[in-house]
């Protein structure tokens, strides 16, 4: 009897983490951190309900860190199992760890460096640089839809789910003495709507499905209504004489806004304006996507190549990339007319911050906000109204325009998660995880009402067998 348990991402939305035990091997679905709050934090409150060395495998959907962002540490902690995940995650899961474990060393050392001057115990990593080397070599990529056989009991294949570039549905064929019981989990699935990536894959036949529920409470915004906002924008800040700001995540998001920047571009919209890509890992996680350009949506690189372009990049010739810090600081000298998407995405970070303290205070700046804010961060703070903040110890007053396009989100709405649902013939056990409660109580009636559907919702550390 194969048996499953819900260790993260079970009633919440990060953090992701499951534990399939059969025929005496143990396979981790995901590896995924809690994310917000600062690093030392995370790390230190993150506690493994397995011992790490008995771990056989890890599957993963995608490279996103609530995904992914504990697979250091379970290599520090003794695993040497395989990592199976598509190829462009195995690309992806190179830059986000790696930029991960500077994040998280520089802290420590600032951390330290303070208990030093107090005469406190320092505090020792829980994983090193090294870990993440370790954590790409046990990668194994495989390609979309091609099964591969391991440790003789299992047989995976991982279908395209239309998230972020590599993005997988894993489908879990589990055999144990007596049949053979099919698994499948949704992953993150993307939003239709949205640009670059293929539209998700529909699977027909399952016993136990895990669907995401992170939108199952509603439906996105018309993207068609959100691009024109944006296009409103432009011709706003340009009466204004002033600049647009574009707080960005570095992977999916920053690749579409380039894409749509180009067509803008193409369209004549943009003769007045400069892009500039200001932050280092967003433009390694261009040139993945561009690498990988076959993988994403036809039409969107048919357009890309029309325009003689042969990466994103090129399909929007005004667009400068700022690596270096003084690249990045030269960009403050420019009056008007600049683009400047930098991360971090919520403003938690990153070279964002510097461009704010050079330009929020001023009447004639334009903020778009085109991802989720979450409550605490600086850039939830902006969306809510606040008129004076503190950054870099001094206070700021905010008179920049704020705005917030909703029509970005790389996941799938209602709509789209009950269409995926009701592919499955005949209906299999299917249970609710990565959201709030909330949405997966509306999801649980819509899929109960509109295709009859009974979907469980387990609690955290909670197992089924099947």
């Amino acid at each position: 009897m194969r048996k499953l348990r819900f260790l993260g991402a079970a009633q919440e939305v990060t953090g992701s983490c499951y534990l399939l035990e059969n025929s005496g091997y143990k396979i981790l679905l995901e590896c995924g951190i809690h994310q917000g709050g600062d690093a030392i934090d995370r790390i230190s409150k993150e506690d493994f309900k397995f011992v790490p060395s008995n771990i056989d495998a890890v599957i993963l959907s995608h490279a996103h860190l609530d995904h992914s962002g504990l697979l250091p540490k379970l290599v520090h902690d003794g695993f040497k199992g395989v990592i199976y995940c598509t190829n462009g995650t195995k690309q992806l899961l190179k830059i986000l760890l790696e930029d991960a474990v500077h994040i998280y060393l520089k802290d420590i050392e600032y951390e330290n460096l303070r208990r030093e001057r107090s005469g406190k115990k320092a505090l020792t990593p829980q994983y090193t640089l090294d870990d993440v080397q370790t954590v790409l070599r046990l990668c194994q990529g495989q390609d979309y839809h091609q099964p591969l056989n391991f440790l003789e009991f299992f047989s995976l294949t991982f279908h395209d789910a239309g998230h972020i570039l590599g993005s997988s549905i894993v489908e879990l064929a589990v055999k144990d003495d007596v049949d053979t019981k099919t698994l499948v989990f949704s992953g993150d699935l993307g939003n239709p709507d949205t640009s670059l990536m293929r539209n998700f894959d529909f699977v027909e036949k399952a016993d136990v499905v895990l669907m995401e529920s992170t939108y199952g409470d509603r439906d996105h915004r018309c993207f068609s209504e959100t691009i024109d906002e944006f296009k409103a924008i432009l011709k706003e800040a340009e009466a204004d004489g002033g600049n647009i700001l574009i707080p960005s995540f570095a992977v999916g998001r920053t690749q579409e806004l380039l894409f749509h920047l180009g067509k803008m571009y193409h369209e004549g919209l943009l003769d007045h304006w400069h892009v500039f890509l200001d932050s280092p890992m967003a433009k390694a996680v261009t040139d993945v996507y561009s690498n990988c350009i076959r993988q994403l949506d036809h039409a969107d690189v048919a357009l890309i190549r029309e325009k003689h372009g042969h990466d994103l990049a090129s399909f929007l010739p005004n667009l400068t990339i700022s690596e270096s810090v003084e690249d990045s600081a030269a960009i403050n000298n420019i009056k008007n007319g600049a683009i400047i998407i930098a991360g971090s995405g919520m403003c938690t970070g990153g070279r964002i911050r510097h461009h704010f303290k050079h330009r929020l205070w001023k009447a004639n700046t334009h903020i778009v906000f085109v991802g989720f804010q979450a409550r605490g961060t600086l850039g939830r703070i902006l969306v809510d109204g606040v008129k004076r903040i503190k950054l870099f110890g001094q206070p700021i007053m905010v008179r920049a325009h704020i705005h917030t396009l909703g029509g970005f989100s790389a996941h799938a709405g209602q709509k789209e998660l009950l269409a995926w649902a009701s592919h499955f013939k005949p209906q299999p056990r299917l249970y609710l995880i990565h959201g709030e409660p909330k949405a997966m109580e509306v999801l649980s009636d819509a899929l109960a009402q509109k295709h009859r559907i009974n979907a469980e919702v387990p609690a955290q550390l909670s197992q089924i067998l099947f």
